[in-house]
């Protein structure tokens, strides 16, 4: 056969790397403390019109959708929601918590990754 090389038929499995990539990240919720500048209008519902979150002000410019959380239960905890969008169009969930007047951020992070060892 002289030097020439005969390749045989065969498979070969790879493992795509777009594939792990695409996988779906998990996410926990966080929730971190902001001051709200918000409005109480005539009914005395609460709607927030600026936040501050890490030193910076942001204006909202609309409130996007809303709903609540416990409030047929009168010793459930009444958590009222804001999903709305600000000056610089970005889009931010907002809880406001009436019984302690508290408002909150609420952000989805990666969730950290826990090694088996």
């Amino acid at each position: 056969m002289g030097g020439m090389l005969f390749a045989k038929n065969f498979s070969v499995s790879v493992l795509s790397v777009t594939s792990v990539a695409k996988r779906k990240m998990e996410k926990e919720w966080v929730f971190e403390d902001i001051e709200v500048e918000s409005y109480a209008g005539h009914k005395g519902q609460e709607s927030p019109r600026a936040f501050v979150h890490l030193a910076r002000r942001y204006e909202i410019l609309e409130i996007l959708d809303r709903w609540y959380e416990g409030g047929v239960d009168p010793k459930a905890l009444r958590q009222d929601y804001f999903r709305v969008k600000t000056g610089e169009r970005e889009i931010f969930l907002l809880r406001y918590t009436p019984r302690y007047q508290s408002w909150t951020l609420c952000r989805r992070l990666p969730a950290p990754r826990f090694s088996n060892n």
